[in-house]
């Protein structure tokens, strides 16, 4: 009888790279997905479909318990809100309902994937990179509550491992897609003109070490996650103009002029449902000056050795965005 695995958020771009990589591990995979959600893109795949109520502890475990599952994914969260309160309520306190609803049940490893975001840049010239240990000083609402979820499940006992992923992309992205199809359009566009140290991580190798995870014999510890490697600010852009064969005119918007579009896109949408693509602390994300992190310990305790660096895994998410249709 094959394993059992619930994926939560398994209609997002991790989702989706989770899904394939427990299916490929010969696991039953449940996918926690909205009423709403389109998976289309899962017509192929054989999986089960489930919508857990997330923010119903009784209903929660219910579903836990009748749902047999060996391990628990939770990929699910929200990277765009309006309020501290809206990022707490879905990616801290829907996590730690979750968690309770696995306590003391027949699932082996509760894997959630954090972010980087929850403890924060550093300053350009720190020769050190950042490790698991430093004092978290997130600088955006999602990175607060992303810390929050992970003080919450550190509260509760259950054989759990956090990951933190720094910026992520690869097939299906959305996000950091929007720098590949403005460079596409010839548009490269910088928020002023500071130095800046980036790290990346594909999608791919996020799955890849959450199924390390899920087999090892680590039940409670939280690693960071990247390609192992640092950026400047300039080469992600490079490295997409080389992939598609295009210049691009070279744009630096001063910090004055972001912040206040993104104050005025803030004013725009304050009656809508929704937040804006660029907001003040997406701002204070975008122009940190230092995400460079160490991946020593999960290299050391997972044997975590990534497939792709920026070069080759540009490289391959550019070829899959011109055979889909995205560029």
């Amino acid at each position: 009888m094959k394993d059992k695995v619930l994926i939560t958020g398994a209609s997002g771009f991790i989702g989706y790279h989770l899904v394939e990589a427990c299916l490929h591990a010969g696991l039953e995979v449940s996918a926690a997905v909205r009423p709403s959600s389109d998976v289309a893109h899962f017509a192929d795949l054989n999986l089960k479909y489930v919508t857990p109520a997330f923010g119903k502890a009784d209903e929660l475990r219910r579903h836990i318990a009748e749902g047999g599952y060996d391990y628990v994914i939770h990929a699910a969260g929200i990277t765009r809100a309006k309020t501290q309160d809206d990022y707490n309520k879905v990616n801290a306190e829907y996590t730690r309902n979750l968690a309770q609803a696995v306590k003391d049940t027949q699932v082996k490893k509760f894997i959630f994937l954090s972010s980087l975001a929850a403890i924060g840049p550093t300053v350009y010239d720190d020769p050190n990179p950042i490790t698991e240990e430093r004092t978290p000083q997130p600088v955006t609402s999602y990175g607060r509550s992303k810390l929050l979820a992970e003080q919450y499940l550190n509260k509760i006992e259950l054989p759990k491992i956090i990951f933190r992923p720094t910026a992520v992309y690869g097939p299906r992205e959305k996000d950091i897609f929007i720098v590949f199809k403005t460079l596409a359009s010839r548009i490269e566009p910088y928020i002023g003109r500071g130095a800046q140290t980036l790290s990346f991580i594909h999608g791919q190798d996020i799955a890849d070490v959450v199924i390390k995870a899920m087999y090892s014999d680590i039940a409670d510890a939280t690693y960071n996650l990247s390609d192992g490697k640092k950026y400047d600010k300039y080469e992600l852009a490079n490295i997409i103009k080389k992939e598609l064969g295009r210049s691009a005119f070279r744009l630096h918007v001063p910090m004055g002029i972001a912040r206040l579009i993104a104050a005025s896109l803030e004013q725009l949408y304050k009656n809508s449902d929704k937040a804006p693509t660029l907001n003040k602390e997406k701002l204070a994300e975008l122009a940190a000056e230092n995400w460079n992190c160490s991946i020593e310990r999960v290299q050391k305790d997972l044997g975590f050795t990534p497939r792709f660096d920026l070069y080759s895994g540009v490289a391959n998410t550019v070829q899959w965005y011109k055979n889909n249709n995205w560029l």
